[in-house]
């Protein structure tokens, strides 16, 4: 009994699964409101109906997207901060990891930048936990770095990681917007860390 509800467990989140990457497609190709839920059941190749076993609306779909999607991103930034042990490492690190994300993952990046921002249900309801523990990581290497006596004390973390972030963001979707991408990964990513380095680190 235990194997066989093991087995249906497993049936149901590659089902799941299938609709989430899915739906990734249809709205980073059509857009959220023009997006219908038996276009995202076609890609899923699953019925129509299947879909709503799994979500009440497209509403629904998209932010279990940007969960999915937000937790890999979070746990993949974790492990390259890891790595690193100078606070000005870390910054640059995070620079670099954030934009080399949204190039490797275009579909992901168009949802992220642009039609998430479209759901009224996301931007009004939607407590956003995942990505507030992202932005607390910049925080904490902030915290960490004025601890070491490398930035300066007078720097308030909870400004200091939304305008770095906003720097990032802007440039990702840019990116996602422009058919021209005038800058690679690298270069964007040191010239915004710099930025803020420079106005963080004792003199």
């Amino acid at each position: 009994m235990k194997h066989t509800n093991k087995n249906v467990q497993l049936r149901k989140k590659e089902k799941y699964n299938r609709i989430i990457n899915a739906a990734t497609r249809i709205f980073a190709k059509k857009g959220f409101f023009k997006a219908k839920i038996s276009e995202i059941a076609r890609e899923a190749d699953v019925a129509d109906g299947t879909i709503y076993l799994y979500f009440n609306n497209k509403d629904d779909i998209l932010i279990s997207i940007f969960e999915e999607k937000m937790q890999t991103v979070l746990d993949n930034m974790k492990e390259c901060l890891k790595k690193e042990t100078n606070p000005v490492k870390k910054i640059e690190t995070f620079a670099r990891v954030h934009l080399e994300m949204i190039e490797k993952n275009k579909d992901v990046a168009e949802i992220i930048q642009v039609e998430l921002r479209q759901s009224s249900k996301f931007m009004k309801e939607y407590e956003n936990l995942k990505f507030h523990q992202y932005l607390n990581l910049i925080s904490d290497i902030i915290k960490e770095g004025q601890e070491q006596g490398i930035f300066r004390k007078d720097i308030l973390p909870g400004i200091a990681k939304r305008a770095f972030f906003g720097a990032l963001d802007e440039m990702s979707r840019f990116w996602v917007l422009s058919k021209k991408k005038k800058y690679d990964t690298t270069t964007a990513a040191k010239q915004i860390s710099d930025y803020f380095l420079r106005g963080m680190i004792n003199t």
